[in-house]
């Protein structure tokens, strides 16, 4: 489990813009509201959170209910050509994952493969909010979440790892709160996943997801930027639901970036009020 990996994705998106990737580049307003201000100091924040096993990043946006497939027959290659994707990998099944919360965290997935899947896609969210950063919401984040053997021994961890010092770092004060007048943005926006190994007690499931870090606001050195992750769960069937047991992230897959304007902090404050996140179905 790597947590202090995902509060650099400013890195990734400095390292994309620096090499242009062909040529493609990131077009910023002509009247920059960050005063062109980049990530920096990043390195030391990760190697402070990296003996954590939860990432903090984002969420946001939108996606919907595809695929179920907790039969595993229903994707083999032998239902189409071998050179093209099987249509029922992005189908949608019409099944909500859920009806039920706990903590406002989607719960009480079903003991299925894409049960499995929807829980993993939701706990990414729920572990890459901003209640991560605040010790009371971050505290019933991790026992919601994971087992009550994992969370008892993330807790200590992750309190130290979420320091004043990382805090300050992030533009937060000590109590994970923004100055006045900006908007703290960490949201993680699932766009896949797969499940790497089923059966009806474990499962291990992989995440692949768009992340949303900074601060938005006029006096903002430190802007939001995006960065691809793959955070991959190994989960298990405990009082009748999917709880984390352990989790590690890595780099990508990342698309090349387009020649998107870069919205004013105004812009990227709004959007976070005005546009909230889903429940994520397999």
């Amino acid at each position: 489990m790597t947590p202090g990996d995902e509060h650099d994705y400013g890195e990734s998106a400095r390292t994309d813009e620096s090499h242009g990737y062909g040529g493609t580049r990131l077009r910023l307003p002509e009247n920059d509201p960050y005063g062109g201000a980049r990530r920096g100091g990043r390195s030391s924040s990760r190697s402070l959170v990296t003996v954590v096993g939860v990432v903090v990043l984002l969420i946001a946006a939108i996606a919907f209910a595809n695929r179920g497939g907790d039969d595993s027959s229903s994707t083999t290659a032998s239902e189409g050509p071998a050179d093209k994707p099987n249509p029922t990998s992005t189908t949608a099944t019409g099944t909500k994952p859920v009806e039920t919360k706990t903590g406002g965290i989607p719960s009480g997935f079903a003991r299925t493969q894409q049960g499995a899947q929807s829980a993993a896609a939701n706990y990414a969210v729920a572990l890459g909010s901003t209640g991560m950063f605040q010790q009371d919401s971050r505290h019933d984040l991790v026992d919601t979440v994971y087992t009550t053997a994992a969370a008892a021994k993330l807790q200590t961890a992750m309190d130290q790892a979420y320091s004043a010092d990382f805090l300050a770092k992030m533009g937060l004060d000590a109590d994970g709160k923004a100055p006045e007048g900006n908007t703290f943005v960490s949201r993680v926006v699932p766009v896949g996943t797969t499940a790497q190994t089923y059966s009806d007690s474990t499962a291990k499931v992989a995440v692949w997801y768009l992340g949303l870090i900074g601060m938005s606001g006029t006096t903002s050195t430190d802007p939001v930027t995006s960065s691809w992750k793959t955070w991959t769960f190994d989960l298990a069937w405990t009082g009748g639901d999917w709880k984390i047991v352990d989790d590690q992230q890595q780099d990508g897959p990342a698309p090349v970036p387009g020649d998107d304007a870069a919205a004013t902090s105004d812009e990227i404050s709004k959007a976070i009020e005005e546009y909230g996140g889903f429940t994520y179905a397999r």
